[in-house]
C-alpha cells in the first residue's frame, strides 16, 4: 500500500496563499502555483471559514522569555518570590501565579514555561453572538430573509444607536457563520447568504460586457441630464435582462435615487416583448417617478422610439460594453440570483412571484441608503408627490 505524504506548508507559503486568496484568485491557480491540488489549498483555508486569521501576538501585560529566565536564575540563588518579583517589577502575586502553573519552585524551567503559557494563550474569544442569544435570534431571522451580514449590522446600529448589546458587526457574522462555533449561528443558515459558499471569498472581480449590438437613433449616457447623474432627483430608472435557460429572461428595472426594484415578466427577448412588457410597468407609476430609463445596447431596445412615445419617458443608451454606467442594475441582478439562479428555467415564475422577490429586495436596508430600505425612500416620494 501506498501511502500519501501530507502536504505542508511553512509559515511564508501560508502567508503567501492567503495574500492570494485576498486578492481574488481562485483554488485551482494558487493550487497551481505550488504544484498541489486545489482541494489541498481549500483544507488550509477552509478551517477560518476562509477569513485570514489575524497574527497571534502576546499581550503586553504577558511575562517575556527574558523575564521568565531571570525568575529561573533567582529560584537557583534561593531569592524569595518576593525580591525576584522587586528584580522585574513585578507583582509578587505575578511570580505566584507563575510558578503554580509551571511545576513550582523545584521544577520551574524558564523555555518550558514560555511554551506553555504560549499554547494556553490559544484560546478562542467567546463569539459575541454566543453570549448574546437575543441577538443571535434577530441575527438569524433576517439572514432566512436574505439580508447580508453587513445590511443587519447597519440596520442594529441604526435600531439601536446607544445599545452595544443589540449591535454586531457584520466581520462577526460573517465569522459565525463560516466557522461555526458552537452556540453562535447555524451552518444552514449560509443557504441564505447570495453566494451560498463554503468559504468566503475576496470580493475582487470584474464585470463583463456582453456582445451589444447598434441601436439606431439612439441617446447617449452622456446626453443625460446632471441631476441624474448624481441622484439628486428621483424618477430615473436602470434596465436590463437577466437570462436563464429555454431563451427565458425577466426584465429589471431600479430607480437610481431610492435603489427601487420593478421586475417584469417577459415573453421573449424579441424587442415587441421587451417593449410591451416595459411599458405596462411604466403604467403603474406616477409620471413624476419616471422620467427616464437607462439601458445598454442589446437588441431588446431596437424599438425604444415606440417605449417614449407610449409613455413620455427618455431612452439613454450605455456605451459598448461598459456595464459600470448601469452600476445599481448590474448589482441588482447579481442580488436577483440568489432567488433566479444561473442554468434554471425562469419563464416558471409568475408575475406575482416577481412582485413578491421585488417586494423581499426593496424591504431589504441598504448601505448605501444609510441603512434605510428602498422601500421607505420610494414611499417617501410618492408621499412627496401626493
Amino acid at each position: 500500500m501506498v501511502y500519501r505524504t501530507r502536504i505542508k506548508y511553512t509559515a511564508a507559503q501560508k502567508a503567501d496563499i492567503w495574500e492570494r486568496w485576498q486578492r481574488g484568485e481562485s483554488l485551482t491557480s494558487i493550487g497551481r502555483l505550488f504544484e498541489r491540488p486545489s482541494s489541498s489549498i481549500f483544507n488550509m483555508l477552509s478551517p477560518t471559514g476562509g477569513i485570514r486569521p489575524p497574527p497571534r501576538q502576546r499581550s503586553r501585560l504577558s511575562l517575556t522569555l527574558a523575564e521568565r529566565e531571570e525568575i529561573s536564575r533567582g529560584l537557583a540563588r534561593r531569592l524569595s518570590l518576593r525580591a525576584i518579583a522587586t528584580q522585574l517589577g513585578r507583582s509578587p502575586s505575578t511570580i505566584s501565579r507563575e510558578l503554580h502553573r509551571n511545576g513550582g519552585v523545584e521544577d520551574y524551567r524558564a523555555v518550558q514555561a514560555d511554551q506553555a503559557a504560549w499554547d494556553r494563550a490559544h484560546r478562542p474569544k467567546r463569539c459575541k453572538l454566543v453570549c448574546h442569544r437575543t441577538l443571535s435570534r434577530t441575527v438569524a431571522e433576517k439572514l432566512r430573509l436574505q439580508w447580508s451580514p453587513q445590511q443587519i449590522a447597519g440596520w442594529l446600529k441604526r435600531e439601536h444607536p446607544d445599545d452595544e448589546s443589540h449591535q454586531v458587526s457584520h466581520e462577526t457574522i460573517y465569522k459565525s457563520l463560516f466557522i461555526q462555533a458552537r452556540g453562535a449561528l447555524k451552518k444552514e443558515l449560509q443557504q441564505h447568504l447570495r453566494t451560498r459558499r463554503a468559504i468566503r471569498r475576496s470580493r475582487q472581480a470584474s464585470l463583463k460586457g456582453e456582445g451589444l449590438g447598434k441601436i439606431t437613433n439612439a441617446i447617449s449616457i452622456r446626453e443625460r441630464p446632471a441631476s441624474v447623474e448624481d441622484r439628486a432627483v428621483p424618477g430615473h430608472w436602470e434596465g436590463d435582462l437577466i437570462f436563464g435557460t429555454r431563451n427565458s429572461q425577466i426584465a429589471t428595472l431600479v430607480e437610481r435615487h431610492t435603489r427601487y426594484v420593478m421586475l417584469a415578466k417577459i415573453n421573449g427577448k424579441d424587442t415587441e416583448s421587451v417593449i410591451n412588457a416595459l411599458i405596462k410597468q411604466a403604467y403603474k407609476l406616477p409620471s413624476e417617478l419616471y422620467k427616464s430609463l437607462t439601458w445598454d445596447r442589446g437588441s431588446e431596445m431596437a424599438d425604444h422610439k415606440r417605449f417614449t412615445l407610449a409613455t413620455d419617458i427618455a431612452v439613454y443608451f450605455c456605451d459598448p460594453q461598459s456595464p459600470w454606467q448601469r452600476g445599481s442594475n448590474e448589482n441588482t441582478n447579481r442580488l436577483l440570483r440568489q432567488y433566479f439562479p444561473k442554468g434554471t428555467d425562469l419563464s416558471v415564475h409568475s408575475q406575482v412571484k416577481l412582485n413578491a422577490v421585488a417586494r423581499r429586495l426593496n424591504e431589504r436596508p441598504r448601505k448605501t441608503l444609510e441603512y434605510e430600505t428602498p422601500a421607505e425612500r420610494f414611499n417617501a416620494c410618492v408621499a412627496s408627490i401626493g
